[in-house]
């Protein structure tokens, strides 16, 4: 029987996971799995905070990575998909330090055209400049590696006392600001937020976030939605202005525009609309993780784009593949939170006890020791891509069917 062709788009937390995981479950001789990512290296997207301020990540190379698993890595940037057809269309990107691809077609490097029998389609989220005018000229962000080293570039150039301003009062900009302050204590770290701050947070959560800041110098914008960017200061809605040297936009992700480009069914925000083994609710061989997919959790609450819930996704669509092809039984992943990790910088950190469906509960850990749990949580997700197979026997059962089957009334969204 001819190989089974998976290709895996993205190789962030969900996309490595679900490669790694898949070639768990399938013969080699069955499956060719294909994972295109444009780098490298995995990017340890919560640590780029860290990396913004002048600290060094682990390399983690998908070549040692995926060694012996037999996933193949395509380094490549996916310029379009086309789920009727079957094709993904990608252009190469060139590892760092080899010599730049030839000229002649989009980024220097030539088109090449990919066909897959099953697509799992994990090409995430970046940064959402919420159409606010400015942000795009003269704003920094976190979402990718790229932005963070550039962001690192510009606040290393910053002499003491000039004014940064974090927009957003999220999880990513409480990192931020904090991280921020904490290394360099010489300048005037600022905060806007749309709501209070921490608004969603416990009391005893709130609390612990105002006092860290308030022992970090930063100065905290309340109820002050940024309307407008400049290159040195930022406008909210209430006309006041809030200088800046540099701004950090933390408003929220956005996710890539190629899905909403397809005949996929997506949401208006163009994230994939899957059930609950993350199967596309349009496209029966196309599956979608992490930020690029519509989930529902408990409660028939849509999931929130976060590492937390895109490993978890991750694990119920390579299962769901795996017992589809090989006739099993598809097993149901529990999608519900636990907490909420927040640092605050390097000493001080955040653990909001939570709901299953993510509402705050009374519970909180605060203080040096939620800063080590934090950063154990950390490492345990990049070792968690880097193992996906953790508590999974080494029995790979042989493929049975062609493709996946149709989609059956029992799997829609409930």
């Amino acid at each position: 029987m001819q190989q089974h062709r998976i290709i895996v788009l993205g190789a962030g937390y969900a996309g490595a996971s679900a490669a790694g995981r898949l070639a768990r479950r399938l013969r080699r001789e069955d499956v060719a799995i294909t994972l295109v990512n444009a780098e490298p290296d995995f990017v340890e997207r919560v640590r780029m905070h860290q990396l913004a301020v002048g600290q060094d990540l682990k390399p983690r190379p998908f070549s040692e990575m995926f060694a012996g698993t037999g996933v193949a890595l395509k380094l490549a940037k996916v310029t379009s998909v086309d789920v009727d057809r079957k094709t993904v269309t990608v252009t190469e990107t060139t590892p760092p330090g080899e010599t730049e691809a030839p000229e002649g077609a989009p980024n220097g490097a030539p088109e090449e055209t990919l066909e897959y029998d099953t697509l799992v389609y994990a090409l995430g989220s970046g940064w959402n400049s919420q159409g606010v005018p400015g942000t795009a000229e003269f704003a920094d962000q976190i979402a990718s590696r790229p932005g963070a080293l550039r962001l690192r570039e510009r606040l290393a150039r910053l002499e003491a006392g000039q004014p940064v301003v974090v927009v957003g009062g999220g999880l990513t900009g409480l990192e931020a600001a904090t991280e921020i302050a904490e290394a360099r204590p010489d300048l005037d770290v600022a905060l806007t937020a749309r709501g209070a701050l921490g608004e969603w947070l416990s009391p005893k959560g709130r609390a612990h976030v105002r006092k860290v800041f308030a022992g970090l110098g930063i100065t905290a914008h309340e109820h002050a939605a940024v309307t407008r960017v400049e290159a040195d200061h930022v406008t909210t809605a209430d006309g006041a202005s809030v200088p800046a040297a540099v701004t950090v936009w933390t408003a929220g992700f956005a996710v890539h525009p190629i899905a909403r480009a397809t005949t996929l069914k997506v949401t208006d925000t163009g994230q994939i609309m899957v059930d609950r083994t993350m199967r596309s609710l349009s496209h029966p061989d196309v599956y979608a993780v992490g930020d690029a997919a519509m989930a529902m959790g408990p409660g028939d609450k849509p999931l929130r784009m976060s590492c937390a819930t895109g490993a978890p996704m991750a694990w119920q669509a390579a299962d769901a593949i795996a017992a589809r092809l090989t006739g099993g039984k598809i097993s149901k992943t529990p999608l519900r939170y636990f907490n909420q990790c927040v640092s605050l910088g390097r000493k001080e950190g955040l653990i909001q006890y939570v709901t299953a469906d993510d509402r705050a509960v009374k519970a909180a850990l605060t203080g040096r020791f939620a800063a080590t749990y934090k950063e154990l949580v950390c490492k345990s997700a990049a070792w968690a891509v880097a193992n996906p197979t953790l508590g999974l026997p080494n029995r790979r059962r042989p493929v049975v069917a062609a493709r996946p089957q149709a989609v059956t009334p029992t799997e829609a969204p409930a």
